[in-house]
């Protein structure tokens, strides 16, 4: 199969490389990198503690968390090194510490299905600076020892780098002839639409209406001298920001959660410092940092806040994704090995049905099942 891919990131950049791994596939990805959130974003892994009662969304979410356990040994055995992923274990705290032992407890229960938490246990102080020197700010907190972290930007560049794909480094739109979909001038027998928040801007012009909206999301990277943060756990205190080392170096403070500047890409340095302060709180020696970058991303959001993914409505030759919101690295991987799966026709893990894309996307003359 000819299949084109638009949208490069944690969706589409797995979906590429799974779809790669049969001969037979002709995979082209198109992106232009403009906004992608996955490489704006540094994600935390550890879904395990969510309160929501979204009981498909809960299962997608410990199974994106399990399928890292997958990809990476998949391509290990292809011989690539992987470095973008790493369970340092998370920390979690509570303004109010009691609220804690309802978070055990929750996690506790999900053991079982969800052996990947590893040690779970209450934490004091010392016990969190031992692991991650210099924190402050909680008495006690609770400690998850199969918390990881991963770089988007590189994860998506490993799974690119050993894709046999065609990449385009270009905005497009897609025109539709009879069954057959052409993206710049080629035509396509499948084509995936991982472009996140850009999913509507895709389908309005065939005629679709689209419950997607933007988010922007800022952050901060703080790179110190002769700090090895490599093994340094995440934090995840109350509230907007977390904090999340990496190797090197480099402490990772955000993201912000913006749901009304649409697509815009400035960074706003009122709001990168009010994080900072927040962060300060927890860790002061953000002061002592020799370099500081920015990054700005734009997530998509359902009006429900869940994600969808499966095919179009009435056309079985295009497949989709989005609305994964804060959770892209930790679902995007798995949504993106399901639609390829599907693709190549072969079992999925996930039922589709669960995540209906006929809820979130209809056309303009058919709508009234689509959520307001």
């Amino acid at each position: 199969m000819k299949i084109g891919i638009i949208g490069a990131g944690a969706v589409g950049a797995t979906a590429a490389y799974y779809l790669s791994q049969h001969k037979d596939n002709q995979v082209t990805v198109f992106d232009d990198g403009n906004g992608q959130a996955t490489k704006a974003a540094a994600g935390i892994i550890c879904p395990w503690f969510s309160k929501r009662r979204n009981k498909a969304w809960y299962r997608l979410a410990r199974l994106g968390a399990d399928f890292y356990q997958e990809l990476i040994s998949d391509l290990e055995k292809n011989g690539v090194t992987v470095n973008f992923h790493q369970q340092t274990g998370v920390i979690l705290t509570k303004k109010n510490e009691d609220k804690l032992d309802e978070l055990y407890s929750i996690a506790e229960s999900r053991k079982l299905e969800s052996p990947l938490i590893g040690d779970l246990k209450f934490i004091s102080i010392q016990d969190a600076q031992n692991s991650f020197p210099e924190l402050n700010h909680f008495n006690k907190a609770l400690f998850a020892s199969g918390g990881a972290r991963v770089d988007g930007s590189l994860l998506t560049q490993t799974l690119l780098d050993n894709s046999n794909v065609e990449f385009v480094s270009k905005k497009v739109k897609i025109e539709k002839i009879d069954s057959q979909y052409i993206i710049e001038g080629q035509l396509f027998d499948k084509i995936i639409l991982a472009a996140g928040a850009w999913l509507s801007s895709l389908l309005e012009p065939l005629g679709y209406r689209v419950d997607c909206r933007a988010q922007k999301g800022q952050l901060r990277d703080y790179y110190f001298k002769e700090l090895d943060t490599s093994d340094y756990p995440v934090l995840m205190p109350e509230g907007e920001i977390d904090i999340i080392p990496f190797p090197n170096g480099k402490i990772s403070v955000g993201a912000s959660h913006e749901n009304d500047k649409g697509f815009n890409l400035s960074f706003d340095q009122t709001i990168l410092d009010r994080m900072e302060a927040d962060a300060l709180l927890y860790y002061p020696k953000l002061k002592e940092r020799a370099l500081v970058k920015e990054r700005v991303g734009i997530r998509a959001y359902t009006s429900d806040f869940s994600p969808f993914f499966g095919c179009l409505p009435n056309d079985d030759n295009v497949y989709l994704a989005s609305g994964l919101g804060s959770t892209g690295l930790t679902i995007g991987p798995l949504i993106g090995r399901e639609l390829a799966k599907a693709i190549n026709g072969k079992k999925n893990v996930l039922d589709f049905e669960d995540y209906p894309v006929s809820n979130y996307i209809s056309l303009f003359n058919n709508d009234m099942n689509l959520k307001k």
